[in-house]
This record gives structure tokens, C-alpha cells and sequence, in this order.
């Protein structure tokens, strides 16, 4: 597997997908970009600390070109990348995140698909892995967590979208009207009873 418009395209996807995760910030206080939002405590800076240090451990560790940014031990880890400490500005957080893009674009351009790695974290048989399985891994949760940020933006303030370009106005009487039409639907359901 070696097929350079696969990895051309993976590899767009990933830094399409991290910049929208980034721009969940823009405009936000710094308390609304760090307080907790959920009772586990998923919060919108954590979020992207988070996937940073996802990016940095995958394409460094797994291949054996370690970060150069400072991380814990996996075997250590605390949940203290899911949250933004009173010490760390968002700025900070920002610039660790596009650094660890550099570095695992690095990664990315250098090795090919069928590239080894080794994911000490993830159980046999599975420890053994490729570039390829890699890039869809972390796509996959640049992805899954831009949407967590996503949903988060929209309690906030009520912005949505992936991309700045795609947001559309808030329209607070059609969201109601078409959140009470849903409401209405799952009310309805429920009442059947089988």
C-alpha cells in the first residue's frame, strides 16, 4: 500500500480537520474556552490539548521519532491533557498543537503507508501497525473530537459548522421552531407504546 493520492488525501483531511477543531476557539473568554461543559468535564482548550498530545504520541512514539515537545510516560497518563491548567494560556496550548502539526506532518511526508509502527498502548495482536492505520486512527479522533467541540460551541453561543466559510447566521425562531418540531416527533414516539 503505497499509493501517494491516498496519503495526499488522508493527510488533507487531518490538517482540514485541525484547523476546524482550532477554530471552536475563536472569540470565546478565556473561561468559556476552559470551563467544563459536560459532567465529565469535556471542555473546549482540553479538547484540543487532547488531540495534540493524541497527534504527537502517534506519529512519534508509534514510529520511533519521539516528540519533540515534553509529554508524560503513556504508561503515566493522568487525564491532565484533557483540560487546560491555570498555568497554561490558551496561546500556549495553541502553539503546542501547531508545533505537533510540524512534527507529525514530518512523520507523514517521510514515511510511507505501509511504514511500521508499534502502539505499546493497544493490546495484542494489535500493536503492530502501519502509517496508513495510523492516519485513519488519528483522523478519526481529530474528527470525533472536533465534533464534541462542535456541540460544545453550539451550547455556548450557538455557532456551528466545520469551517468558518460554511457558518451560517443564527436564526434563533427557526432553530426553535425546528427544535420544537423534533420535540414534538419524540414526544409523539413515546406515547406509542408497542
Amino acid at each position: 500500500m503505497n499509493d501517494p493520492s491516498a496519503k495526499d488525501h488522508l493527510h488533507r483531511r487531518l490538517r482540514r480537520d485541525r484547523e476546524s477543531l482550532l477554530w471552536k476557539l475563536d472569540g470565546l473568554s478565556e473561561y468559556d474556552a476552559r470551563r467544563p461543559l459536560t459532567p465529565t468535564g469535556t471542555n473546549l482548550l482540553g479538547l484540543v490539548k487532547h488531540v495534540a498530545t493524541i497527534e504527537a504520541r502517534y506519529f512519534g512514539e508509534v514510529f520511533d521519532r519521539p516528540s519533540p515537545e515534553p509529554l508524560s510516560r503513556w504508561q503515566d497518563h493522568d487525564g491532565s491533557d484533557q483540560w487546560a491548567a491555570e498555568d497554561e494560556s490558551r496561546d500556549q496550548i495553541i502553539a503546542f498543537y501547531r508545533r505537533t502539526w510540524g512534527h507529525s506532518d514530518a512523520t507523514i511526508d517521510e514515511l510511507a503507508l505501509d511504514a511500521p509502527g508499534h502502539v505499546p498502548w493497544w493490546p495484542e495482536p494489535h500493536f503492530n501497525t502501519t502509517l496508513f492505520a495510523i492516519l485513519v486512527h488519528v483522523l478519526g479522533e481529530t474528527n470525533r473530537h472536533a465534533g464534541h467541540a462542535d456541540i460544545l460551541r453550539e451550547s455556548l453561543d450557538g455557532r456551528t459548522g466545520m469551517r468558518p466559510e460554511h457558518e451560517q447566521p443564527i436564526d434563533e425562531e427557526a432553530r426553535a421552531a425546528y427544535r420544537e418540531k423534533i420535540e414534538r416527533a419524540a414526544r409523539s414516539a413515546a406515547s406509542i407504546t408497542l
